[in-house]
């Protein structure tokens, strides 16, 4: 969910993506929230053969939830730099949680 510096091509028969009309149209929004969220690095585009812009379904669910800190009165900025705070923190939740489970399984004695 981290934002992506690379404009990636994609092949549109290999990768299911939505044009930038239609994934504003399944958001609620305008093609303008899109670029928004596109200049503040949240989510960068993946551009078709015609180099038009194309939005993955993982995008649509940042967007998404870029959309509902925006809808409660959270400037974009700040929405797109609390969604990439939340992505590090479940980041480092799930390594610690591995780590856990490494650590019991290594020494079952000192989990009980």
């Amino acid at each position: 969910m981290t934002a992506d510096d690379s404009y990636g091509r994609l092949d549109d028969d290999d990768y299911p993506a939505f044009t930038m009309g239609r994934a504003a149209e399944m958001l609620g929004t305008t093609p303008n929230f899109l670029r928004a969220l596109g200049d503040a690095r949240l989510i960068t585009p993946l551009r078709s053969e015609g180099g038009h812009r194309r939005y993955s379904r993982y995008q649509l669910r940042i967007a998404a939830r870029a959309r509902e800190l925006v809808d409660q009165g959270t400037p974009i900025e700040a929405a797109c730099r609390i969604i990439v705070l939340e992505d590090q923190l479940e980041e480092a939740q799930r390594i610690n949680a591995e780590h856990r489970r490494t650590a019991e399984s290594a020494n079952p004695t000192a989990a009980a």
